[in-house]
């Protein structure tokens, strides 16, 4: 999941989320166990009608959003292409792609507290046999919280590079993207600490 709750209101925000990440499970089971193109490309083009539906705003926030996964389709399609199995690299690549936007538009639908509140319903069991699912329902809504924070950081790595040198950047934002995230893990881990929170300690460590 990349992306938050989108500002454009949709159907689909007033679906309870424990029936969206239901459809999410069948679909990504669906997916993982065809290899046929046609029901790839059928999905692929399903999934794009379902982000223009709501209006061109929120495609352009969801097409925005997978940004992130072209490095992986470009890694993954040049590997096939390399080894002689191009149209395999195709099914994969439409997999992974499909599979990708299905959970962001999942996130994007479904705020933060009703992710926290389904987590906790489904690890009531866990619960009562005395483990710390606590950590789980605060870790959760951080990742989702702070994946599209650490992909904007990187955007503007990458364009104060570009401002200053005519070379692509490359590796050389990976030190600097990786000191920006601990720094923002060391003020969160501060945050939780003063309030109490359950990964006071873990998110400093």
């Amino acid at each position: 999941m990349i992306s938050l709750t989108s500002p454009v209101e949709t159907r689909a925000h007033g679906w309870p989320a424990w029936l969206k990440l239901g459809g999410l499970c069948l679909a990504s089971t669906g997916l993982l166990l065809t290899d046929s193109p046609a029901l790839h490309l059928a999905a692929a083009g399903t999934t794009l009608a379902l982000y223009a539906a709501p209006g061109a705003v929120f495609l352009r926030a969801g097409l925005r959003a997978l940004r992130v996964a072209l490095p992986f389709v470009a890694v993954l399609l040049a590997w096939h292409l390399l080894t002689g199995d191009a149209a395999r690299g195709v099914i994969i690549t439409l997999r992974m792609v499909t599979l990708i936007a299905l959970a962001n538009l999942v996130t994007m639908t479904t705020g933060l507290s009703e992710m926290v509140d389904l987590v906790r319903r489904l690890t009531a069991p866990l619960r009562r046999m005395g483990l710390p699912t606590h950590l789980l329902e605060t870790a959760i809504p951080l990742v989702i919280r702070f994946t599209p924070v650490l992909i904007a950081r990187a955007e503007r790595l990458a364009e104060a590079w570009r401002a200053r040198s005519v070379r692509r950047p490359g590796w050389r934002l990976m030190l600097p993207l990786m000191l920006g995230a601990l720094d923002d893990a060391d003020h969160v881990g501060e945050a939780l600490r003063a309030r109490g929170g359950p990964l006071g300690t873990t998110a400093r460590d």
